[in-house]
Parts: C-alpha cells; structure tokens; sequence
C-alpha cells in the first residue's frame, strides 16, 4: 500500500467518524422526543432510501454478494450497537458514550490480529495505549461517575468492534455499494416490523433531526467502508479516537456543556497518539 493510499484511508476514516458524531447529536436531540425504535428507524430508513436512490441504475448488481451470510451479521450486529447506543443518550452524556466508544480500536486491534491476521506491532499498540489514557483521563472513572447505564455503550461499543472486523473481512471481496445496501436493508426491515408498536407522536422539533440522522448515518457508512476496503482495521483505528474531540466540540456548542481541563488533557493526549500513528505509517509505507 502507497503512502497516498495510506492518507486517503486515513481521511475517509476521519470523514467518516464525523459523520457519526453528526448522527449521533441527532440521535441525543431525539432522546424524548419520540421513541429509540422511531429513532433507529429514521437512521436505517433514511440511509436505504438514499441508497436506493443513488445505486437505482446497477441495483441488480448492487444487490449480488458472494458472502451473504456475512452481510446480514454485520447488518445486524451494527443494528444491536446502534440501538445500544442510542438507548444510552437517554440517561448519559455525548461525551461520555463517545469516551467508552474509544475502547473499540483496542478490540478491533486485537480481533484484526487474531482473526484477519494483521499486523500489531509495538508502534501501533503504543499509539492505542496512549490513546486509551487519553480517553481515562476524560472519563476519570470511579464510583460517583459510574451508573449501571454506562454498561449499554460498552455493549454498543463491543458490537461496533465487531461490525468493524466483519467489514474489513466483507471489504475484500465485496463492492462498497453492497455493503452498504445490506446494512440498510436489514436494519430498516427489521425496524420497519417494530416501529408501529413504537409508534409516538412525532412533535415539531424532531422532524428535522429525524432526516437529518438518516443522511450522516449513511455518508458514515459509507466513508468508513471505503477507509476499511483501502487499508487495514488495526491501522485505521486508532483515529476513531478523534470522536471524542468532535463529541466534545458539539456538546459545548448544541448541549451547552464546556469541557474541563481533564477532558482537554485527554483530547490532546487522544490527537497526539492520531498523528503519531499518521506519521509513521505514511513515513513508512
């Protein structure tokens, strides 16, 4: 892999992880609003709508796969860790779902190894350590902070570790259009048979995070899976550590809640490791 493919896997992950934390402040917005299952079904809704629109010419070819059995687990076990997370917005912070989201590239770099065979070498697991504080730092975990909601997000965050490993398997072989029909296909017909038992007044408010949510879903999807089909799980993963800088700008900005000098201590820590890796990686490659 060239150093020009290495950066642009790099940006289309940063891109890409943007776009959720835009999806997830839409998500946040919705919590009270109108039900989970009305949320999770405008994301997938939206996100297969566009889909459809976008790949209308060639759907016949779209829709082949080669490894079917493959698509539906990482539609559905992403489905499973969208819904956690977006349960847990009821009853923690932005900050702090995203915080417990950046132990993910720890899993994923250690499920890339075990089960992709990739590379992990001492660069790479430095940078994930590094990061890992960072995020602590934010996080400062102990007894008054901790509440039993914060084991739905570290459910999110398992299963989010596993879509990834199962998309960079998928990206081999699979074209980036069908990875992602398959994603929307199955959480929105899934969602389409839970959403009428759901079913809430839609007030005013929520109509536009409601299409908002489906439009920055499906660009994060389909941003990611093209980094993951253009460079390894393990190298990309430590710049899904850059949600939380996002995570914490938009709460300030939308929420009203600044962040403390812990939060900014770990924001550089969790940006430093990001460009350390960045470097090496281009340098080298």
């Amino acid at each position: 892999m060239s150093a020009s493919q290495t950066r642009s896997a790099i940006f289309l992950m940063i891109a890409g992880v943007f776009c959720f934390t835009l999806m997830d402040v839409m998500a946040k917005l919705l919590a009270g609003q109108v039900s989970t299952v009305q949320t999770l079904w405008a994301r997938y809704g939206g996100q297969m709508l566009i889909v459809l629109i976008l790949v209308a010419p060639r759907l016949r070819e779209v829709a082949q796969t080669g490894r079917p059995f493959l698509q539906a687990f990482r539609a559905l076990i992403l489905l499973a860790a969208t819904g956690f997370f977006f349960t847990a917005f009821r009853y923690v912070t932005l900050v702090e779902v995203t915080v417990i989201m950046q132990l993910s590239p720890i899993v994923i770099m250690l499920g890339a190894a075990i089960f992709l065979g990739e590379h992990f070498g001492p660069k790479r697991a430095i940078a994930a350590c590094a990061a890992l504080i960072g995020a602590m730092i934010v996080l400062r975990p102990g007894a008054e902070s901790f509440t039993p909601a914060l084991f739905l997000p570290v459910a999110g965050m398992l299963c989010y570790s596993a879509y990834n490993l199962a998309t960079r398997a998928a990206g081999r072989n699979e074209d980036v259009w069908t990875s992602l029909f398959y994603t929307g296909l199955a959480g929105s017909a899934v969602l389409t048979l839970l959403v009428p038992f759901n079913w809430v007044s839609v007030p005013g408010t929520a109509i536009l995070p409601l299409v908002a949510i489906g439009a920055f879903g499906a660009a994060g999807q389909l941003l990611l899976i093209r980094a993951l089909s253009q460079a390894e799980a393990s190298l990309l993963a430590p710049f899904a550590y850059i949600a939380l800088i996002f995570a914490t700008f938009w709460e300030a900005v939308i929420f009203g809640v600044l962040p403390d000098p812990p939060v900014i201590a770990g924001a550089l820590v969790i940006v430093g490791a990001g460009l350390y890796v960045w470097h090496r990686e281009t340098r080298n490659t």
